[in-house]
């Protein structure tokens, strides 16, 4: 069958009592987390977060885009450890938008988004044990951060309803010292101790305005990217009418 066929079919099926075969499969089978999980209607003032990685962690897990499982990437060859929850968020590319905004913050032409859903760390006073986990979380600024001649940027969020952090609303309430430790892990986990040589670099430490931003961006960029097949799962699970 063409592939025109088979789009035909599936808005046939979601339009009509079939749907429901749709509707039920999103019940029974796992959704992909960076697909198939939404960002969330407040976003970006709330943001659901896909956690890869806790701060006890010394292998590096990322999720196969292909598969959408968490899978080992490497070992940490090193002493650092994250230092705070780290993950994506869903449904975000960080491609032409978010390159042109890191162009236009540190006047370097040659950067280039670097083709992923765009990175959060979380922080949150309570201990989660494991990632491959949702969790609801308030953006409150951001590292942007080149790795290479790519723009990498990392955002900065709480943990909704957390004790010690759940408050804060803008990274000027963070310590320094806080900040620094994002800082050094994210310039070092990549570096052996005798390479001097480090392709990561962090140009800006921005605030909650700016991540909006940036996040909004990183949703276009994915609505450019992937808008085929998020409007194919809303017509599959029957959130969109034909």
């Amino acid at each position: 069958m063409a592939p025109s066929e088979k789009d035909e079919q599936m808005e046939q099926l979601a339009q009509t009592g079939d749907g429901h075969f749709f509707q039920t499969m999103g019940l029974l089978c796992k959704s992909h987390p960076w697909h198939g999980v939404e960002l969330g209607k407040d976003a970006p003032d709330l943001v659901m977060a896909y956690v890869e990685i806790v701060p006890m962690d010394t292998v590096k897990y990322e999720v196969d885009k292909k598969t959408g499982y968490l899978k080992v990437d490497r070992p940490q060859r090193y002493s650092n450890i994250c230092p705070a929850l780290y993950g994506f968020l869903p449904q975000t590319h960080c491609t032409e938008r978010v390159a042109e905004m890191c162009r236009e913050r540190t006047g370097r032409e040659d950067i280039a988004g670097d083709g992923d859903p765009l990175d959060v760390c979380i922080l949150a006073e309570k201990t989660i044990s494991h990632g491959d986990i949702l969790l609801p979380a308030i953006p409150i600024g951001g590292l942007r951060m080149i790795d290479g001649d790519e723009a990498d940027d990392k955002i900065i969020a709480v943990m909704k309803g957390d004790a010690a952090y759940g408050k804060w609303n803008d990274i000027r309430q963070c310590p320094n010292m806080l900040i620094d430790r994002l800082r050094h892990y994210f310039l070092t986990y990549k570096a052996a101790p005798e390479n001097t040589h480090n392709s990561c670099h962090i140009t800006h430490v921005y605030d909650r305005e700016e991540a909006h931003e940036v996040i909004r961006r990183s949703q276009a960029d994915y609505r450019d990217s992937f808008g085929h097949l998020a409007e194919m799962l809303a017509r599959m699970t029957g959130r969109v009418e034909g």
